[in-house]
């Protein structure tokens, strides 16, 4: 069996760590998961180390503050390549990234470097969101395709995974992007070297529990990114 990693940052997720977790080592699968968490003040590091102590699977790192979802991902990724994992996969932790699926993306990365679940494939949807915030998402996803390129629907999913060849020759220190916006860099980078990409259609949801973390600030960062990395599309080869 391949050896999977999933990676899960973590901010003030304490209500959702403990089940999340749970459902995901449920599967059949030789799987292990890394919460790297932001020094949350409602003790999601505690709630995972105490879990960590009852399953060797479980591994924490902490941080000393909030440091931001792109730089948890960088040291995700980093672990899951220190550690010779042949799957690596991201997801939120608060349940709007569904669990179960996957083994379907573990079985899509059969013949694809990198997976990303996608709303916006048939089969996928966002059946919880407000008019406005679907019109936001597809907006800037067809932004992104103009922009970036027509290989994805979903550039701004963080549903992914990634073949250890594929994630190991992607330049993570040069990244220049944080909090959401990483995302978008990240799969631009993949698709920039020619990897094979595949998307697997996933239902969104919004977080039942917990406070979402999106704010303007990362909009207008994620808006600022894709115009940075259209220009290096246009006038970079690399």
């Amino acid at each position: 069996m391949i050896k999977i990693l999933v990676i899960i940052p973590t901010f003030n997720e304490v209500e959702n760590i403990g089940p999340l977790t749970e459902k995901l080592l449920r599967h059949p699968l030789d799987l292990e998961v890394l919460v790297v968490d932001d020094n949350s003040p409602d003790g999601t590091g505690a709630r995972v180390q105490s879990l960590a102590g009852q399953d060797p699977r479980i591994h924490l790192i902490e941080r000393s503050g909030k440091l931001g979802m792109g730089s948890a991902h960088r040291e995700g990724l980093r672990f899951g390549l220190a550690h010779g994992y042949d799957r690596v996969m991201i997801m939120d932790g608060d349940f709007s990234h569904d669990p179960a699926l996957v083994p379907e993306m573990i079985r899509a990365s059969e013949t694809a470097d990198f997976v990303a679940g996608s709303r916006y494939v048939p089969g996928g949807s966002t059946p919880d969101w407000p008019w406005h915030r679907r019109f936001l998402s597809r907006g800037s996803n067809v932004l992104s395709r103009l922009v970036l390129g027509r290989q994805l629907h979903d550039w701004t999913s963080s549903y992914r995974c990634f073949r250890r060849e594929a994630l190991a020759a992607l330049p993570l220190d040069r990244f220049q992007s944080d909090g959401y916006a990483f995302v978008e860099e990240l799969a631009f980078a993949v698709v920039r070297r020619g990897f094979r990409v595949a998307e697997v259609p996933i239902t969104f949801l919004d977080r039942s529990r917990g406070q979402s973390k999106i704010n303007r600030h990362e909009v207008g960062k994620a808006v600022w990114n894709l115009l940075r990395l259209g220009l290096r599309r246009l006038f970079l080869k690399s």
